[in-house]
């Protein structure tokens, strides 16, 4: 992979959200791989998503294709704390 993901868990409000970002290619087209990935690692660690949005934002030197999952509170990991955040991410 040319250009790699960014990866960013953050809370709104009550919910933890993970959002997934990553440059769109030259085509223009994006990666429907990097979804299935996503989706199959939290289902793998356990973590249920509660809902999920794809979107595109165009910034001044590129345009991102983001994904963005908003996940279950009921999981083994302890979302509050960065240790939990770290193990997700990785």
């Amino acid at each position: 992979m040319l250009h790699p993901l960014r990866v960013i868990i953050t809370n709104r409000g009550s919910d933890t959200e993970l959002l997934v970002a990553n440059p769109v290619e030259l085509s223009g087209k994006g990666r429907p791989r990097v979804f299935y990935d996503v989706t199959l690692a939290l289902k793998t660690l356990g973590i249920y998503i509660f809902s999920a949005e794809i979107g595109r934002l165009c910034t001044s030197d590129c345009e991102w294709e983001f994904y963005r999952f908003l996940l279950d509170e009921d999981c083994r990991f302890d979302m509050s704390s960065m240790v939990g955040r770290n193990q997700i991410v990785d």
